[in-house]
């Protein structure tokens, strides 16, 4: 029957079903993931064509995903271990440094140094071979930093380990995002890429559980295994990578479009040639990519910087690169056995604890978050993020506070508020920031500019980071619990940045959202409702 269906794709709101002349016949509740849709390309795919989220080739397709994932583990693992080295005794005492001040400040900043060494490698390899082969290299740079740092006798070179792991994190970084989000199938981005960034904390609960399990041994064994750790899942990656399937926009770029079709086919369409998804992704690789772009040379930046669109969605990307990591997380992050002991935790065995207990909440609250970026958005998740956080740290201001007032006397309520705290920060950053923190830095990133605005999407981040890793270690040991004070305001006007010129991306295409930045104001473009019609629908099936 050919009825002209006219639904308002908005969450929770009912569409009407109309005929030509606009005669109301009566309303139905739509299929919900219809109802959240707010492009017509893919809205229409989704009701002609409803995926089956569990059939064989999506179960395939995730499990691609998965080793796509451990480059996040790595990222995880990496970036807590220092954190539970400085917890470790026997480390100190072997490099005869502290957990604060100005060595702390040095020996974790050359991980950021190394990030910062690889941007002119990352995003010209992950373009040129393609993204399996990037996460290949990163992988391979992680392996050697390992060997270096579980060998080293003397504090240069184990910072000359930490500088070739954060080299490679660069790298795998840069490849693993951009792997998952081009894979993914259309309908299934938004919670895919999200909880690609949630496998961080697979790799500091791993670290942190590592660093508790191995506190009671004697001498130096209880940190060099830690560091040998890190080998399992570089390894793993290493063992499995190359034989994933690439990403079906490099093949099709590269002029493999027979693979790229291939690919889309099999993962996307269950096997089927005329598959909506096929079809829609392919015309949109038509239309969208660029088969002689700057991605086909290695020197060429220009596509980062060539008009007002690019120059918003790079904005967009480093914009939320950077207060991802200016939220104060840093602190807790790589310093929190300095927060634990300025609130009166000095056990280590008590903070070791801790830290296991943190990473594994922090977790959860991930995950949860994740599943929530097509349902609330991007743009409510990180102003839901940036005010909680904002809150939190007052809340640790004034507990922090009243325990450096008790002249030494302790305090067990402020302490207790102050851990609070910090737990509660962790789950607020961690639901509403965390699972943004991959996803939306590449999506709003054309394919063209993508490879090389995520290697300076990591730049910008190890720039951000060497704050993080200069300033709040020798802050925490000059002005202790006014540093919180600091990351509360930065919190709030991080919101407000927030409201006036980040974009809303989800349930729109990669290609589609071409549409958005190219808008007089991207911002009210992307918040606009739209009204999607197709010629035959049946709700819940096809029509």
């Amino acid at each position: 029957m050919n009825i002209l269906n006219v639904f308002s794709f908005q969450q929770g709101v009912m569409a009407e079903e109309k005929i030509p002349n606009g005669q109301v016949l009566g309303t139905v509740e739509p299929d919900s993931e219809a109802a959240s849709i707010s492009n017509e390309a893919l809205a229409s795919a989704l009701l002609k064509e409803r995926p089956d989220t569990f059939s064989w080739a999506a179960l395939q397709l995730y499990s691609v995903c998965l080793i796509g994932f451990f480059s996040c583990t790595m990222n995880g693992y990496n970036g807590s271990l220092i954190n539970n080295l400085l917890a470790n005794e026997s480390f100190l005492a072997y490099y005869q440094g502290s957990n604060s001040g100005v060595w702390s400040a040095l020996v974790t900043s050359m991980y950021q140094f190394g990030i910062l060494a690889a941007f002119p490698f990352a995003g010209p390899a992950v373009d040129t071979w393609g993204r399996r082969p990037g996460l290949l290299m990163g992988c391979a740079c992680i392996i050697v930093g390992t060997v270096v740092q579980g060998t080293s006798t003397h504090i240069h070179a184990f910072m000359g380990g930490s500088f070739l792991l954060g080299f490679g994190i660069s790298i795998s970084s840069t490849a693993g995002p951009t792997y998952i989000v081009e894979i993914s199938h259309p309908a299934r981005r938004g919670i895919v890429t999200a909880i690609y960034h949630t496998f961080w904390f697979t790799g500091s609960i791993a670290a942190s559980a590592a660093a508790r399990g191995t506190a009671s041994l004697a001498g130096n064994a209880s940190w060099r295994i830690i560091i040998w750790l890190q080998l399992l899942v570089s390894g793993l990656i290493t063992l499995f990578v190359m034989v994933l399937p690439e990403s079906p926009r490099w093949l099709y770029v590269n002029n493999q479009k027979t693979k790229a079709k291939q690919m889309l086919v099999k993962y996307h369409g269950n096997g089927n040639e005329n598959s909506e998804w096929v079809h829609l992704q392919l015309s949109e690789y038509d239309g969208y990519l660029q088969m002689n772009g700057a991605d086909k040379r290695w020197w060429d930046y220009r596509a980062l910087f060539r008009d007002k669109s690019s120059v918003y969605r790079l904005y967009c990307n480093c914009i939320i690169s950077i207060f991802s990591q200016w939220m104060g997380n840093a602190v807790l992050g790589y310093f929190m056995s300095a927060v634990l002991q300025l609130v009166g935790y000095t056990g280590v065995i008590q903070q070791l604890n801790l830290i296991l207990i943190n990473n594994a909440q922090e977790f959860g609250w991930a995950i949860l978050g994740s599943l929530f970026v097509d349902k609330l958005g991007r743009r409510p998740l990180l102003l839901f993020a940036n005010i909680g956080c904002s809150l939190a740290w007052a809340g640790m201001t004034i507990t922090t506070y009243q325990t450096a007032s008790s002249g030494g006397a302790t305090n067990t309520g402020a302490a207790q508020g102050a851990l609070a705290m910090v737990f509660i920060f962790s789950a607020i950053y961690c639901f509403g920031m965390t699972p943004l923190q991959s996803l939306y830095p590449v999506e709003v990133l054309s394919f063209e500019m993508r490879a090389k605005g995520m290697a300076l999407s990591n730049f910008v981040i190890g720039g951000a980071g060497l704050l993080n890793q200069f300033a709040w270690p020798i802050a925490l040991d000059h002005i202790g619990w006014a540093t919180y004070m600091i990351f509360s305001i930065w919190c709030a006007i991080q919101a407000v940045v927030i409201y006036f010129t980040i974009v809303e991306t989800k349930n729109r295409t990669l290609e589609e959202l071409d549409d958005i930045f190219n808008s007089p104001n991207p911002v009210k473009a992307s918040m606009r409702k739209r009204r999607v019609a197709t010629d035959q629908v049946m709700l819940g099936g096809t029509a």
